[in-house]
């Protein structure tokens, strides 16, 4: 699915706000949204678009382009699954909140190896708040975060020591759900990502 007008303009907001800044790579879902969302801020930095499947949407198999009603006459029982947010809950032919999770936190994971300073992820909601949950280990039965389309997120990552111990990862949160950069563009009040 392609971005709709309001999409292009949002796509252009995020290369108003981060056009300017030292960004050293960017990393996208192949998914054509945000593809699309991606290439204006590549051009502006003149920066290749490294696409990974592992930042696609969760696949929602036979509720794929069905309206809620639909898919709660079809599957009733696999509905309610869904909407308790049951997080090992495999909707049919597609899969489950944890395994999104799993599979964003492993690219965002491999993102921050590749040693860049300033990386920047085009994806989408669902699986940008599942692989974040997961990596501040908030349990996968819990959906805290749900983002606006085109929002800006930032955070940072390093790795803290103890007493001898293996390091750890140490996540923290500097930015959530900035929607500042849209309000600028004239572009009113932030949209939902509609996650499933």
């Amino acid at each position: 699915m392609a971005l709709s007008p309001l999409g292009l303009r949002q796509a252009g907001a995020l290369v108003a706000a981060l056009g300017s800044l030292d960004i050293d790579a960017i990393y996208a879902s192949p998914l054509r949204r945000a593809m699309q969302t991606a290439e204006p801020l590549a051009a502006a930095l003149h920066l290749p678009i490294r696409a990974d499947d592992r930042l696609k949407e969760i696949s929602a198999g036979e509720f794929e382009g069905l309206l809620w009603d639909e898919i709660e006459r079809k599957w009733p029982e696999a509905a309610m699954h869904w909407r308790q947010q049951m997080p090992d809950f495999v909707i049919p032919g597609g899969e489950s909140r944890r395994a999104v999770a799993e599979r964003g936190r492993a690219a965002l994971e491999a993102i921050h190896a590749a040693g860049h300073r300033h990386p920047v992820v085009i994806a989408h909601g669902g699986v940008l708040s599942g692989a974040l949950r997961s990596l501040l280990q908030i349990p996968a039965e819990l959906s805290p975060f749900s983002f606006y389309n085109a929002s800006i997120n930032k955070i940072t990552w390093d790795q803290q020591t103890t007493d001898g111990q293996a390091p750890r990862n140490r996540i923290k949160i500097l930015v959530l759900n900035e929607t500042d950069h849209l309000k600028a563009a004239g572009i009113d009040g932030p949209n939902s990502t509609g996650d499933l």
